[in-house]
């Protein structure tokens, strides 16, 4: 039993170190065996790649209790096959499958008890990265690098209920048209905190990203997609090269089509936005949280679903993935891996 003592009806969104942690060091063409530690520093070079290149990918899940009492995981093999698409991109030596699975595995073993009960709406959230741990100077891939995997207990993301969003129109680009918008890489995020700090700093709740070429079509926020809904119930999603592949809203959308809803996901203009009966961003941390207003540059676009709540076509498939997640709805095949 680990040494405990969390307030876990309190537990916001913040690092809380756990327990045990997983590391994993690539060094001479090869991974080595990964272990568990209880250190949760990291001790790097001055001159790491990850310091002087920012190479650096990362994933994010989390590990539930279920109303019957087991602990699981959402779909972590689509964590892994992204990560391996994403240390691609960055010219990393990807983490296998296996690996990543293992460190799952073995991470939420050794800290179950810091996994919040079933009753808070809480969850253990995962934070698998790999980055350069070997010295450059010279712009060039890294020849070392470190897969580490921690977990930090989260709260509910809707503990004071469920309250429609207003988000802005962003000056910025969070990502250039073939760059790595569709990577889940910390310099994507990296680009986008000076635009939220500034949406806040204006009373909005996040930034709306255009297309970088044009600024005709909705691309996604700082860190989750969107989810359209139609005023005769289609479900549409925004589709760029530059959109990070969200598997919230990919399971969101299978789920959706087997609901009966026709589901598009297709370019979207902006223009088109006030045509929609309900808004919604989708992530890993809130499942989906909804949006009321969209303001461009004092331009208001109010979604027909409102400020008060959720829209009722979204709230059905927000009711039916956390059911999926913590066992009240049977998952499709593959979908919940279970951790004894």
């Amino acid at each position: 039993m680990a040494n405990v003592n969390v307030d876990w009806e309190n537990l916001g969104f913040a690092y809380q170190p756990i327990t045990k942690r997983y590391v994993a060091n690539y060094k001479d063409g090869k991974w080595g065996k990964g272990e568990l530690t209880e250190d949760a520093n990291v001790v790097l070079n001055e001159c790491a790649g990850i310091l002087q290149y920012c190479q650096e990918v990362f994933e994010g899940l989390k590990a539930y209790k279920t109303k019957d009492g087991r602990v699981v995981t959402f779909r972590p093999d689509m964590n892994a096959k992204r990560m391996i698409d994403s240390a691609k991109r960055l010219e990393m030596p990807p983490v296998s499958e296996e690996m990543f699975m293992e460190a799952v595995d073995q991470v939420v073993a050794a800290n179950k008890d810091w996994i919040p009960p079933y009753e808070t709406g809480g969850a253990l959230y995962l934070r698998p990265y790999l980055f350069a741990t070997g010295p450059v100077i010279g712009v060039k891939p890294s020849d070392e690098y470190q897969f580490r995997l921690f977990g930090t207990p989260v709260g509910s993301y809707f503990k004071n209920g469920v309250k429609p969003i207003t988000i802005c129109v962003s000056d910025y680009d969070r990502a250039a048209p073939h760059g790595t918008g569709n990577i889940k890489a910390g310099l994507n995020y990296a680009m986008s905190l000076y635009p939220y700090i500034l949406a806040h700093e204006n009373g909005y709740d996040e930034n709306m990203y255009l297309d970088a070429a044009t600024r005709t079509y909705v691309e996604e926020t700082g860190g989750a997609n969107f989810l359209f809904v139609t005023k005769d119930n289609k479900i549409v999603t925004p589709k760029s090269d530059s959109i990070l592949p969200s598997i919230t809203r990919r399971s969101l959308v299978s789920l959706a089509e087997k609901m009966g809803y026709t589901v598009e996901h297709r370019p979207v203009k902006f223009t088109e936005l006030k045509d929609f009966a309900e808004a919604g961003l989708c992530g890993t941390a809130a499942v989906i949280c909804p949006v009321g207003k969209v303001v461009n540059h004092g331009e208001e676009i109010c979604f027909p679903s409102g400020m008060e709540k959720m829209g009722p076509v979204l709230t059905k498939l927000y009711q039916e993935l956390r059911g999926i997640q913590i066992g009240t709805i049977e998952a499709p095949e593959g979908w919940i891996r279970e951790i004894k």
